[in-house]
Parts: C-alpha cells; structure tokens; sequence
C-alpha cells in the first residue's frame, strides 16, 4: 500500500500499514476517553510556544479557538473519530489542521506523542483519582454511619472463620474503613506520583527550543516538572502505584462482600441485603442471592490482573519509549472503572441492608466466647496463665459433651473444674461485659470503639480537606 502522506511519519515510507495492522496499532478505541486532557495539554502547550517567541500569538489565537470548537464538538457528541488518525492525538490535530491551515500544523512544534501521551495519561489519572477519592469516601461515610447508629450491637467475632471473642458490630465495620482509609492514603500517594509534567521532553532528549515548563505545568495544575526527558517518556511507574492502589482497595472490597455474602446466609442471618442489590432464581421461588456482593467479589480477579500485566509489560523494556506501553492505558482504565462501580455497588448494599441485632447477639452467645476472659479471670486470681488456659480448655470440653453454654454454669459447677473461680465468675462470662472489658486502644470495648469512631471522622474530614486542594 502507498504511503498516506496524512501520516505523522509518511515522508519517510513508501508503503503505509494495511487496514488490518492499522486497526492493530490503533490506540484510538482506547485513548479516545483522554480527549478533554488531550486538548487542555495543547491549548497550554501552544500558548508557551507563543510566549517564548517560537509561534506567532496569531497561531496560538487560532490554534485555540480550533480546539475550543472540537472541544465542543466531543462532547456534544458530533465529532467523528476515525480509526486511522491512530491515536487520540492525531484525531484531534489532523482535524484541527484541516480547519486552520499551517497554524494548526506548528502546534506539535516542540513536542513529540511520547511526551504528548505521558502528559494526557497523567491528567487523565489524576482526575480519575479524584473521582475514586470521592468514591472511597462515600464508602467510609457510610461505614462510619452505620457504626455510630448500631453502637452496642454485640456479634461473634472469628479467627479461621471459627468463633472467637465477642465484638462490637461497630468495631467490625471500622476494621473495613480503616481498610478504606488506607486506600486513600493510597490514591493519595498515586495522585502525587501522576503530578510530575513529561511534556517538554520531546522524544527522548528534550528539544533545541527554549520551552518555558513551567509555565505549561503551572496551566496544566502540576506541582512540577520531569527532571531527565528519558525517564519522563518512558516512566508509568504511576500509573503501577495507581493500579497497585485500584487493586488493593477491590481486595478490600472483595473482602467485605465475603463477609456479607456470609452475613446473608440464613445459616448467619446477621443482615438482609435490600431487594435492590439482590436477584432471584431462575428455578427456584424461595431464592434471594447476593449476586452483587459475589460480583464484586470476582471481579477482584481482573484488577489484580490489570496490575500483573503492566508489570510484565514493563519488565523487559529498555529506554526510552517502546510502542509496547500503548498497552498501558487499558489496564488501568479498566482497573478505575472496576474500582469505582464496585465502591457504588457496596456502598449501596450497605447504605440500604438491614442489620439483625438479635441474630448477631444470640451467634455472640455460642462458640465459648467467653473463655479468654475465664482464663484472665484466673489469671487475676494467681493461677499462671497457662495452668488457666488448661483450666477453661477442659471446662470448654465438658461443656460441648453435656450441650451447655459458658453462662449456663454455676458457681458451683464452675468450682468443681477449680475451686480457684471467684464468686463473680458468671459476671465474668457475661458477653456485654466480655467487650466491656477490652479498654486497650483500639479494642472492642465501648470507650475504645467511641475513641476509634471521633478519630475516624477527623480522619475523613482531612481527607476532605486533601481532596478539597486536590480539585483546585
């Protein structure tokens, strides 16, 4: 095939790609959604190159007001995108060209679509970051809700999903935005990574004209500029600590909608999932399944694998650009979009689920929950903790063969396992004062739990502050 002199690079070859390989080499279907960045990145880029001298103010006027017109095109939805054009960037300055002649022709004087690309994805992840900030949240503020309005609400806490001690539910839904917590400071941490501007490092060595980067970064809402134009062209470390992010906060999520899907179960009862986040059977009447919970669960699978492929893709590529980052963006968009409907989806289903406060309290009553604090309550007395932890293992074992509970015994029958036992042995098995008593910080105890739950509002209203400044 004759070489398209539309081309970027057409006065080099003498054939140009076949439909088929063109469509391979695409990134159009994927980079397209950068468009708004795209535009932002080269109305700031061609009004630099008027201010250094290196474009008339004329070019940049018209230059400008072209990109301000497409701008309004996309997103009416009236501009036509054409897989030939490549990429996003193409699309834009061959039409931009069309419509104002050699003006729009100097605007990639200067840069190169490494640096171009590096600049838009870093914008587009940015704002992406924000969007899922915003969503973390939304997550955080529900669970910090539910916590205040279920206080006091006793459920069976497990180790190797055994029964184990006796917590607060509140402190149970802390435990998961303390999780969330962290994902911010995550995407926080991304975020800062993302906020470097590449554009003015051309291919891979800079570029003879005097640029003023600065000036671009200062316009484009970076906080600075790349420091060697190799590593700016040819880094996504980024977009790495952003995926690493995305994936980590999905396998919190997924984490929490094990814990539901369980929680839902007749055999636990603990909740019951709102009609909306649930779906029936095909064949069977009685069926309500928590078919959203079990989809965010697996869609942890692909965010994890949006990670692993990037770092594969990466792993072996020598300096500077490699046309294999191309692969890059669809990963990572699709980590985001995974991302930000799963934290919709959960939030809904916890905003809208029913807490069953008996359910959870008469779990807390079995198990032997209470046989720590037994063996404290030994401990307290003189006995070694060791010799206590005998004690209570064989009183546990004579209590499962004779079918009773822990608050079911006497005094007397707890005397005749030890006669050790203090006369406020059954205050001691009591499951309300068994949380009660964990005053360490950061326990289930009430105070502790009142403690964690005004730290965790602070926390979230500087989190606010953060992305306040972060959407300036």
């Amino acid at each position: 095939m004759k070489a398209d002199a539309k081309t970027p690079w057409g006065g080099r070859f003498e054939k140009s790609p076949g439909r088929f390989l063109t469509e391979f080499g695409a990134s159009l279907p994927v980079d397209q959604r950068m468009w708004a960045e795209d535009i932002r990145g080269s109305v700031a880029h061609a009004r630099m190159l008027a201010n250094q001298g290196i474009i008339s103010e004329a070019d940049a006027d018209a230059i400008e007001e072209g990109l301000s017109q497409i701008y309004r095109e996309i997103r009416e939805g009236s501009f036509v995108f054409d897989i030939a054009d490549e990429d996003v960037h193409m699309a834009i300055e061959r039409v931009l060209t069309e419509r104002i002649g050699p003006a729009g022709a100097r605007l990639h004087t200067a840069r190169s679509r490494n640096d171009q690309v590096a600049t838009d994805t870093r914008l587009h992840v940015k704002a992406i970051i924000v969007d899922l900030a915003h969503r973390t949240l939304c997550i955080r503020r529900t669970l910090l809700r539910l916590a205040d309005e279920h206080f006091g609400v006793v459920m069976p806490g497990y180790t190797h999903l055994q029964k184990a001690q006796p917590v607060l539910f509140s402190h149970h839904l802390l435990a998961y935005e303390a999780m969330f917590a962290r994902d911010f400071t995550r995407m926080k941490h991304a975020f800062e990574a993302a906020d470097v501007l590449p554009l003015g490092s051309a291919a891979l060595a800079g570029t003879t004209f005097d640029l003023d980067r600065d000036y671009v970064a200062a316009r484009l809402g970076f906080s600075r500029v790349s420091v060697n134009s190799m590593d700016a062209v040819s880094d996504r470390d980024f977009l790495l600590d952003f995926i690493y992010a995305c994936a980590v906060a999905q396998m919190h999520l997924s984490r929490l909608a094990e814990e539901i899907i369980l929680w839902s179960t007749e055999e636990f009862g603990f909740i019951t999932l709102d009609d909306e986040f649930s779906t029936g059977s095909s064949i069977m009447p009685q069926k309500k399944n928590p078919d959203f919970a079990e989809l965010v669960r697996g869609k942890t699978g692909r965010v994890v694998g949006d990670l692993t492929a990037l770092l594969v893709t990466m792993k072996g590529l020598p300096l500077a650009y490699n046309k294999d980052m191309q692969e890059d963006k669809e990963g990572a968009f699709d980590a985001a979009d995974t991302l930000a409907a799963s934290l919709r989806a959960m939030n809904g289903m916890l905003d809208t689920m029913r807490v069953n406060a008996d359910a959870m309290r008469l779990g807390a009553l079995g198990g032997y929950m209470a046989a720590t604090d037994l063996a404290d309550h030994l401990v307290s007395r003189g006995v070694p903790f060791r010799d206590a932890h005998e004690v209570v293992g064989r009183l546990v074992l004579a209590c499962e063969k004779d079918g009773r509970t822990l608050q079911s015994l006497t005094l007397e029958e707890y005397r005749k396992h030890d006669p050790r036992f203090g006369e406020d042995v059954r205050e001691v098995v009591d499951i309300d004062r068994v949380v009660e008593r964990r005053v360490s910080a950061g326990g289930t105890g009430h105070d502790a739990v009142r403690v964690q739950i005004k730290t965790v509002a602070a926390g979230i209203a500087a989190d606010e502050a953060w992305l306040e400044q972060a959407e300036g």
